[in-house]
């Protein structure tokens, strides 16, 4: 969280190209309303509806939205569609980056602080919460790459690869951090996981296909955005659940679940967007 995941943002994001950005609208539109709008709706539906925590509701709607792009879309995207996977790796990447995962880290902080402290004015609180969640090197660096992409400022490419190099340590730890906290803890199948894999695994990736159907948007992009969602959770929930002790043999177990039912799963959409 300190230096390995901020690094892997950064220079998943600073390699993104402005001109890529402006010519896949279509694609980013897509990703952005497939990510962000299920992130919300998830936490609403977890929050007002099954009136859980925020700091529960929020991790739940991460894992629920947040595709491991940085991590197993080199792999599948670009086994699928080539060079021009970089694109939606990096777009999907960027939407992440920049979105759910800085207002996850936000309502995770918040809530620990309301706990922390019940008699604190609501203000002072949420202010605090703020200026520590905007220090945290996961959320200004993904930011700070965002603007060198924007401002078109060329970073040398053996700058970025040793960034590189030493970020994808991230998903690694991750996924060790995972295995940690299952053998900690039996592997848990309850309802609460078997509906976050679902949501992830086939109802995001379901309604953005239905999506695309309707909008009629081309072929590629349409492939592209619908198997870049089928893409299993994020391993970053599972890091973010153990530094604040919430649900964490829940997250353990939905990423579990979540990577091994992803073949068949992938497989499906694979072949609906082939047809």
């Amino acid at each position: 969280m300190l230096y390995a995941v901020p690094l892997a943002l950064f220079a998943g994001t600073v390699t993104t190209s402005r001109a890529a950005l402006l010519e896949d609208t279509p694609l980013v539109v897509a990703l952005g309303v497939a990510i962000v709008g299920f992130y919300v709706l998830v936490f609403l539906l977890a929050r007002v509806v099954f009136h859980q925590q925020t700091s529960i509701s929020a991790l739940a709607a991460l894992t629920a939205s947040a595709p491991a792009v940085p991590f197993v879309g080199p792999t599948v995207l670009g086994d699928l569609f080539g060079g021009i996977s970089a694109i939606p790796i990096a777009v999907a990447g960027l939407i992440i980056n920049l979105t759910v995962v800085p207002v996850t880290i936000l309502l995770l902080a918040l809530d620990q602080g309301r706990l922390a402290s019940a008699h604190a004015p609501h203000r002072s609180i949420i202010a605090a919460k703020v200026g520590e969640t905007v220090k945290e090197p996961i959320v200004w660096a993904p930011v700070l790459a965002f603007v060198i992409v924007l401002g078109g400022v060329h970073i040398p490419r053996i700058a970025v690869n040793s960034l590189s190099l030493l970020g994808n340590a991230s998903g690694g730890v991750a996924l060790f951090a995972s295995g940690i906290v299952l053998s900690a803890s039996k592997l848990k199948l309850n309802r609460y996981v078997v509906v976050l894999v679902l949501l992830k695994n086939v109802v995001q990736p379901a309604a953005v296909f239905g999506g695309v159907l309707w909008l009629g948007y081309p072929g590629p992009i349409g492939s592209e955005a619908v198997l870049t969602t089928a893409i299993p959770a994020l391993a970053l929930v599972i890091i973010l659940a153990l530094q604040y002790r919430v649900a964490q043999a829940e997250a353990a177990s939905a990423i579990f679940f979540s990577l091994i039912g992803s073949p068949i799963t992938i497989g499906m959409f694979f072949a609906l967007t082939r047809t």
